[in-house]
């Protein structure tokens, strides 16, 4: 006898049939998606991470195009405000303050009603998730979003609280990275890999930097030209790549090698006062926390904080006070421009006028900023010095998104820039070398290339009228000083690519290192104290390298109590496994009398153990199984890792940091004795 099909399996049959019959042309469908599906097996056949990566550098350099162009506009917009209110004091005070006041309380309030994670410049944040540790909703959307508006409307302050955007457009990039990995699993189908997450992101840092500063490589050799006079053709061939500072040599010998002396000394001066810098840096942000007060404002209130801050700073730079030793009314590429200028100030100071006789900035005279009737050129660049670095500290500690290197660097290119000037007024008549009399320039000492101005080139290769030479002492001791606060070396390439030449290379290196031996002996980096300040869970870089250091063994800082499971154990002893401690994994050994290390558990399958056994004390009418070990009912993943007691700190370390670990265990003979965790090791 046929048993009658129940009446609902046939309506759902129905609609099934008729939802089918409503799609048209079935078969040009089919071909259709076989058609997709080879089109994208093509194009991913070459690596689908090729076409995410350019996805990723066209949508940042728009997006920096995008700020550029916004931010240059209303800080015009602002330049044009405070020049036509005239001669009131009190107009032109409140114009120069109350604009980058509003400006930077909307930066704070709004970011950080969007995310906690969007204050600073985020690359401490990022270094500690390259290391393998998770960061909840670090790299969200939301965040990006946070930082791209609120880093807006930063830089639309302009440098009256000097930060600039090339910290933040790092982690920026890395977040627009993660979210281009998740599409591209959603697009391949394929499963999330981590290695593949942390190759991108590693891929996004060097995005960041280069949508900025036009650097893909810290050397473009194709934008690195060789040698030439001024003499050359101007039938040249163009450049494939433009150097963002484009630079001719005007000498054939670009330093004399008596000059690579001045270079160390600068290398040194820019090492000794990064040191101060770091350590006042840290000593401050955890003041800052510490105070009753700000520690107050920082937890309820952070944009009352930041416009107290940002008020103070407006008041110490408002052109007619304070700021017309500074020059203040310059923004932060024109500091740059005019400290790259290779004249000797000291020459053009007679003929210049002072800051009060200008009404606006004339963008070929910038240094004429620098004079001022009172003072003279190394007064201003030391008064500018003494103030810029407890100032740019302070303005560390606002709680928006904001870039320091961009600041460091004009910081140190100051400090190159009165070496310069100094060096030129010591020897006005050069240096012999040789039997040649070479002069001192503070550009570039015997050579300044030349930085093309707002003047277009008259043919490929001949500058016009409209250029201002580069400062060689400037470009040193920015390199200089960046390398040290940030313990980088990149900086000296950094300074050849965007020069557009390697004339300078070996005393730029040269000062670099100096500068970086004198601040990595003595203070941690820039991005590696505020990790410090903040508590991140981030493995520092051993420091010591005396030979005691290497005889610390893992046995001495260990951990000892490790909460274990028997294979053979029951639901009491898993339970109390989870009670006792938190571990995301838990070990696994013979039996309780022979404590051999056979592997691993992770929690979440505990807890399904729990779930799916019954509690010798619960009532008899549970349907949940009675009896079972964890042997029998849990996965146990093998050791694949597992340290020595005598195995030193130095080892440890470096598997930490290669390998991205995050706990080991340690055996004795086999026998499970402790484990050590990024914690133990810090």
């Amino acid at each position: 006898m046929e048993h009658p099909v129940p009446r609902g399996l046939w309506e759902e049959e129905r609609v099934l049939v008729s939802e089918q019959s409503w799609r048209p042309c079935p078969e040009a469908r089919k071909r259709l998606r076989g058609c997709l599906e080879w089109v994208k097996r093509q194009l991913f056949r070459v690596g689908e991470d090729w076409y995410f990566l350019f996805i990723l550098g066209v949508l940042m350099a728009a997006i920096s195009f995008m700020m550029d162009l916004l931010v240059s506009r209303l800080y015009e917009a602002h330049r044009w405000l405070y020049q036509e209110v005239g001669d009131i004091l009190v107009l032109k005070y409140l114009s120069w303050t109350m604009y980058p006041m509003a400006l930077a309380a909307f930066s704070t309030g709004f970011s950080q009603s969007i995310t906690m994670h969007s204050g600073g410049s985020g690359i401490p944040e990022l270094k500690t998730i390259l290391t393998g540790v998770v960061l909840e909703d670090y790299l969200a959307i939301q965040n990006f979003g946070a930082k791209v508006v609120g880093l807006t409307c930063t830089l639309m302050c302009g440098s009256t609280i000097f930060l600039g955007k090339v910290g933040p457009f790092v982690p920026l990039s890395a977040m627009a990275a993660a979210y281009l990995g998740k599409m591209r699993t959603s697009v391949t189908r394929e499963y999330e890999n981590k290695f593949k997450q942390n190759e991108m992101l590693v891929a996004a840092q060097a995005v960041g930097v280069a949508t900025v500063f036009g650097a893909p490589i810290s050397v473009t050799f194709l934008g690195c030209p060789p040698p030439k006079s001024h003499t050359h053709s101007s039938t040249s061939p163009p450049e494939t790549i433009a150097a963002v500072f484009k630079s001719d040599l005007k000498i054939d010998f670009p330093f004399d090698l008596l000059e690579t002396f001045f270079f160390a000394i600068l290398g040194a001066v820019c090492g000794l006062v990064g040191c101060a810098y770091l350590f006042y840096q840290r000593w401050l942000l955890a003041a800052v926390k510490e105070n009753r007060f700000t520690a107050k404002l920082l937890a309820t209130d952070k944009p009352v904080y930041t416009v107290l801050v940002v008020l103070l700073l407006a008041s110490i730079t408002f052109p007619p006070g304070l700021g017309q030793l500074m020059a203040s009314r310059l923004t932060m590429k024109e500091y740059l421009t005019s400290l790259f200028d290779n004249r000797t100030w000291g020459t053009l100071v007679p003929n210049a006028s002072s800051v009060a006789d200008r009404p606006g900035v004339d963008p070929q005279e910038l240094w004429q900023e620098w004079c001022h009737p009172s003072a003279t050129i190394f007064g201003t660049l030391a008064f500018f010095l003494l103030m810029k670095f407890w100032m740019l500290i302070l303005a560390t500690t606002l709680p928006l998104p904001a870039g320091y290197f961009m600041p460091i660097f004009i910081y140190g290119a100051a400090i190159g820039r009165l070496l310069g000037e100094t060096v030129a007024l010591l020897f006005p008549q050069g240096l012999h070398s040789e039997g040649d009399l070479r002069p001192i320039i503070p550009g570039g000492y015997a050579l300044a290339g030349e930085l093309v101005g707002r003047g277009d080139t008259h043919g490929w290769g001949t500058p016009s009228t409209h250029t201002v030479t580069l400062s060689w002492s400037s470009m040193t001791g920015a390199a200089a000083f960046s390398g040290s606060v940030t313990h980088a070396i990149s900086t000296a390439l950094l300074v050849c690519e965007v020069t557009g030449h390697l004339g300078h290379v070996l005393p730029v290196v040269l000062a670099v290192l100096v500068a970086n031996a004198i601040t990595q002996k003595h203070q941690p980096s820039f991005y590696d104290g505020t990790i410090i300040v903040k508590k991140l869970p981030y493995l520092p870089p051993i420091r010591s390298r005396h030979m005691a250091s290497y005889q610390v063994v893992v046995e001495e800082f260990m951990e000892r109590q490790v909460v274990a499971l028997a294979k053979g154990g029951g639901f009491e002893e898993v339970l109390g496994a989870l009670d006792a401690s938190a571990d995301a994994e838990y070990p696994v050994v013979e039996s309780a009398g022979s404590p051999t290390l056979v592997g691993t558990v992770s929690r979440a399958q505990l807890v399904a153990f729990l779930q799916s056994h019954k509690h010798p004390q619960a009532p008899p009418g549970e349907k949940l199984a009675a009896v079972g070990t964890l042997g029998d009912n849990c996965t146990i993943e093998p050791i694949m890792l597992q340290l020595s007691p005598w195995t030193s700190l130095h080892q440890a370390h470096h598997l930490f940091e290669l390998l991205k670990l995050q706990r080991i265990f340690v055996t004795r003979f086999g026998e499970l004795v402790g484990a050590i965790s990024r914690v133990e090791v810090r």
